[in-house]
C-alpha cells in the first residue's frame, strides 16, 4: 500500500504540471475534430507578405514559428523537458486560429511521462475555439477534446459527448490564457480580473503583477516581470499553488520561468532555448489606401 500511494503522488505531480495547459503549459493536442477543416496556411501566415495570403490579426507579441524549450525541474532535480510552440495558423469553422502546442516529456525509468496539449486561438478575437489534452503518464492515459461555440454559448466534449454552458462569450482555456496575458501591459501593481475561463466555475481568473526581477536560466540572463495567475480550479494555478510566471520584460513577453509550490515540493520550468516567430499582419494595418507604408513596423 505505501508503494501504491507513492506512485499516485508522483502521478499527481505530473498531472498538476499538465494542468498548466494550461497556463499550460500551460496545456492540448492532436487529433482533428470530425467534420472540421484544418487549413494548411502556416507558410503564408509566417511571412505575412503575400497579398491576401495571411489573415489579419490582433496585434500580439508572438507569431507562427515561435518555439520555446524548457528544462523541467522538481525541486533541485531535472526530470524532463517542456516545449511551447505557436505551430501555425489553421481554420476552425471558418476562423483563422493560432494552433498552440505545449508538451512535457520525461520522468524516471519505469515512470515515464509524455503529455501533450493543443489550443486553437482566434487570431482576431484572441479566444479559444478548441482545446485538446492527450495525457500519458506511466499506466495512466486520458484524452479530452473540447470544442467551443461562443455564438451558441456552449462547449462540447467531442471525446465523450458531454456538453455545457460556456463561462464567457470569449472563452479561454489555460493555455490560451498564458498567451492572452502576454498581450497585457503588465505594470507592477496591476491586478486583472478576467471572467473569461471557459467554465464558469473557474471565473474570474485573477492575474496579479507582483514585481520586476532579473533571473538566469539555461538560455541566459533576463530582465523579467513576475505575474501570479489564479484560476478557481484545481491545478498549478489554483490559489494554494501560488504560481509565479516570469515573462521577459520587453515587447516579446517570453515565458522565461515558471514555478509553483505543491503539496509535496516545488515544480518549475526554466527556458533553455528559443526560436522567435513572425507575427501576423496586425488588423490596424488593414486599411485601404496604403496605410501600411505609414507604419514602419508593419
Amino acid at each position: 500500500m505505501p508503494r501504491k500511494r507513492a506512485h499516485r503522488a508522483g502521478l499527481a505531480g505530473w498531472r498538476i504540471l499538465a494542468a498548466l495547459p494550461a497556463w499550460a503549459m500551460v496545456l492540448p493536442l492532436a487529433l482533428q475534430a470530425q467534420g472540421l477543416d484544418h487549413g494548411a496556411s502556416e507558410a503564408a501566415a509566417a511571412t505575412g507578405s503575400a497579398a491576401g495570403g495571411a489573415p489579419l490579426a490582433a496585434s500580439v507579441p508572438f507569431g507562427p514559428g515561435e518555439r520555446a524549450i524548457y528544462q523541467v525541474k522538481f525541486g533541485p532535480f531535472s526530470v524532463g523537458e517542456g516545449r511551447m510552440e505557436v505551430a501555425g495558423v489553421e481554420e476552425v469553422r471558418g476562423h483563422s486560429s493560432y494552433r498552440i502546442e505545449w508538451a512535457i516529456s520525461g520522468g524516471v525509468p519505469g515512470a515515464r511521462v509524455n503529455d501533450r496539449w493543443q489550443s486553437w486561438v482566434d487570431v482576431e478575437g484572441l479566444y479559444s475555439h478548441r482545446h485538446i489534452a492527450d495525457i500519458s503518464e506511466v499506466r495512466y492515459r486520458a484524452y479530452r477534446h473540447w470544442e467551443f461555440f461562443p455564438r451558441e454559448g456552449r462547449w462540447l466534449r467531442e471525446d465523450n459527448g458531454e456538453e455545457g454552458e460556456l463561462g464567457s462569450s470569449q472563452p479561454l482555456d489555460e493555455v490560451a490564457f498564458v498567451y492572452y496575458v502576454r498581450t497585457l501591459p503588465l505594470r507592477v501593481g496591476d491586478v486583472y480580473t478576467l471572467p473569461r475561463y471557459f467554465r464558469e466555475s473557474g471565473n474570474p481568473v485573477v492575474v496579479r503583477v507582483l514585481r520586476k526581477d532579473r533571473i538566469t536560466v539555461p538560455a541566459g540572463t533576463f530582465n523579467t516581470v513576475v505575474v501570479q495567475p489564479i484560476i478557481r480550479t484545481r491545478g498549478l494555478f489554483s490559489e494554494g499553488g501560488k504560481a509565479e510566471i516570469h515573462f521577459s520584460d520587453d515587447h516579446r513577453r517570453i515565458l522565461v520561468q515558471m514555478q509553483s509550490r505543491v503539496s509535496f515540493g516545488n515544480l518549475s520550468l526554466h527556458l533553455r532555448a528559443l526560436e522567435e516567430g513572425v507575427p501576423l499582419r496586425p488588423l490596424n494595418l488593414a486599411k485601404e489606401g496604403g496605410d501600411e507604408a505609414q507604419n514602419p513596423g508593419g
